[in-house]
């Protein structure tokens, strides 16, 4: 689990690369989540 695993955040980073462990647009994600808890309540 370093930089050469590309399966942790810190290989993803390493080797620019994206997916699961590093979103390209985690911050959307963590507004539409909250927005789905409001409507729900």
């Amino acid at each position: 689990m370093g930089k050469g695993d590309k399966r942790s955040t810190r290989g993803k980073r390493f080797s620019h690369s994206y997916g699961n462990m590093r979103p390209q647009n985690g911050d959307k994600k963590k507004v539409v989540a909250a927005d789905k808890k409001k409507s729900n309540a």
